[in-house]
């Protein structure tokens, strides 16, 4: 769970790097087998982490602060 701007800024530039690692193995994997066993793992992180930056964004700081 993201608790503060620092760890947003964090999860966000992770989910960058993921999609471009994605978008590497789109260009560079010939075989469509190997692509999906190749980045169904990415894709399932980068779902899970911008669940999380939806879930922080909702929130208030205030409401944020309270919850901690």
């Amino acid at each position: 769970m993201i608790t503060n701007d620092n760890e947003l800024q964090t999860t966000l530039e992770r989910i960058e790097r993921f999609q471009n690692q994605v978008t590497h193995l789109r260009q560079s994997e010939t075989n469509p087998d190997n692509y999906h066993a190749s980045v169904s793992g990415f894709i399932a992180e980068i779902d899970r982490m911008q669940l999380e930056v939806r879930e922080y964004l909702s929130l208030h700081p205030a409401e944020i602060k309270t919850a901690a």
